[in-house]
């Protein structure tokens, strides 16, 4: 693997910590008023992970319009009436990639899908600081991603307390068995097994089921990247995960309501297509 290719990660990390500490600057948040009163979450409430555990493997549909390694993926995209096309096409959550220069995100298009859907939002991002916390339960989201290779043990762990006491549930995500244990170690019960490898953009589906076995009993498994057939699905369920994330999929796709409905007909028929 190449230097340039493995430093990916870190060099949006660098570019992340550079832009939050301008918005920490040019927008700070009064914290203990940084939650969004129209958006209370009361106790026990969760819809982000109560939306993974229905019946049946459920869809987290993306939206994001490039990334680093696909480029644009839909040109001129409209996110309203995408994310109203994935609810049609029974989605279980919405992921809003949130970061600007890499993904041509941002925070806005959180309150853009609040608006337009009322299923619980994901907000994808690197996490770094409790401040993107604060702003993302402003904004809307029910649930935030956090990337242990992005993070010591530390951040990880106070960053994923920190989201738990705002009301947020928290997709941890892992690549292997060692990031994995971290993850089960700050009592992440939301598990998302990254298939793409963030050093290099490389994918391997097999990723999540080598590593269902170290997974215990009550964590939510949600298998994430290269993702793009009802086998793969169907697979994916028989070994017991609870959802998927896909988006390059349905993003190019010309009717998302339909693509996702071909991803998840077997669900309904009991037959493969």
């Amino acid at each position: 693997m190449s230097a340039s290719r493995s430093n990916v990660l870190e060099r949006i990390l660098g570019e992340t910590r550079a832009e939050v500490h301008r918005r920490k600057r040019e927008e700070p948040l009064a914290l203990d008023d940084a939650e969004n009163p129209e958006q209370p979450v009361a106790s026990g409430e969760r819809p982000f992970r109560d939306a993974l555990t229905a019946p049946g493997i459920g869809v987290i549909a993306e939206f994001k319009r490039r990334s680093p390694s696909a480029g644009t993926l839909r040109s001129d995209a409209d996110l309203a009436a995408i994310v109203t096309s994935y609810r049609d096409g029974g989605a279980a959550a919405l992921s809003i990639l949130t970061e600007g220069p890499n993904f041509a995100g941002a925070l806005a298009d959180l309150q853009t899908a609040r608006a337009a859907c009322g299923l619980p939002l994901l907000r994808k991002d690197f996490i770094v600081d409790p401040y993107q916390l604060h702003e993302s339960r402003r904004a809307g989201a029910d649930a935030i991603l956090l990337i242990v290779a992005a993070l010591s043990a530390a951040e990880l762990a106070s960053l994923h307390a920190g989201a738990r006491s705002l009301g947020l549930d928290v997709l941890v995500e892992v690549h292997d068995r060692e990031e994995l244990q971290t993850a089960l170690a700050i009592g992440a019960d939301i598990v998302g097994v990254n298939n793409r490898d963030l050093r290099d953009f490389s994918v391997d589906v097999s990723r999540t089921e080598r590593l269902m076995a170290d997974v215990p009993a009550g964590t939510t498994i949600v298998s994430e990247s290269g993702i793009g057939s009802a086998d793969q699905l169907e697979r994916l369920q028989d070994l017991g995960v609870e959802a998927v994330l896909v988006g390059e999929t349905l993003m190019r796709a010309g009717d998302p309501a339909a693509a996702l409905r071909k991803l998840t007909s077997f669900r309904h028929t009991g037959q493969d297509i």
